[in-house]
């Protein structure tokens, strides 16, 4: 019980500070921080007692995967609104990223090929791909709003839609790549990330840890790159521009 106790006055410290921080700096985030702490005890509580089951019951695993996609696409469109046929562009370039990605690694199999890794997996590879569709979308929008000019006199020149976007949908999908760069680039000499220390913790060697660590950094670039690629190129061809918001 003690241990239980201390995660939750450590928990409760740290949510404390960041809220408070938010408060002073006026970031006007103070609920979205609570609300997420929240959600996150709650989402991984189901999820731990529900992981259970389906490792007992692998065939179950097709429907956890299935529930991740489901709620990254419905994250990175919501997130996208104001954007034309962003639910469609979001559904096509995450699933097409994460297939990808997922099969090689899991079906090929780069890595074992059982439940835990086909879920672990998995979910991280959702998670890169709602990130990336998400920056790479608002960075567009953005974009188009900051270059309305450039688009509109390529447009008065006779060039189509798609040619008219065609630099800012490059520099979006660009700009979304940055921080699964920079994290691959300072991988063990900045940060340890979450599947090296995972895989330690669970009992694996250094060095199948590291193993497993490099194929979901590399999968990760390959997930986001189709991602953003495939998302610009359906959103590039806009048939209107941006509102300036209020």
């Amino acid at each position: 019980m003690s241990e239980w106790i201390r995660l939750a006055v450590g928990l409760a410290a740290l949510l404390s500070i960041a809220i408070g921080v938010s408060w002073a700096g006026r970031l006007g985030r103070h609920r979205d921080l609570l609300v997420a702490a929240l959600r996150a005890v709650l989402q991984l509580a189901f999820v731990a007692a529900a992981l259970r089951g389906v490792f007992a019951a692998p065939l179950t695993s097709f429907a956890v995967v299935a529930v991740m996609f489901t709620v990254a696409t419905w994250t990175a469109a919501r997130r996208l609104r104001g954007i034309d046929g962003a639910l469609t562009a979001v559904l096509l370039s995450c699933g097409a990223g994460a297939a990808v990605v997922i099969a090689i690694i899991v079906a090929l199999p780069t890595l074992d090929r059982d439940v835990r890794t086909f879920v672990a997996v998995s979910g991280i590879v959702l998670g890169g791909t709602m990130t990336a569709a998400t920056l790479a979308g608002r960075h567009l929008r953005e974009g188009l709003r900051r270059r309305r000019d450039e688009v509109e006199a390529w447009l008065s020149i006779g060039a189509s839609p798609r040619q008219a976007v065609r630099e800012v949908a490059r520099w979006s999908a660009s700009e979304a790549l940055v921080p699964a760069l920079d994290q691959t680039r300072t991988v063990g000499l900045v940060t340890l990330p979450g599947a090296f220390i995972g895989a330690l913790l669970g009992g694996a060697s250094a060095v199948q840890a590291a193993r497993f660590q490099i194929v979901v950094l590399v999968g990760l670039l390959a997930a986001e790159v189709i991602t953003v690629v495939l998302l610009t190129y359906l959103l590039g061809a806009p048939r209107t521009l941006p509102a300036d918001p209020p």
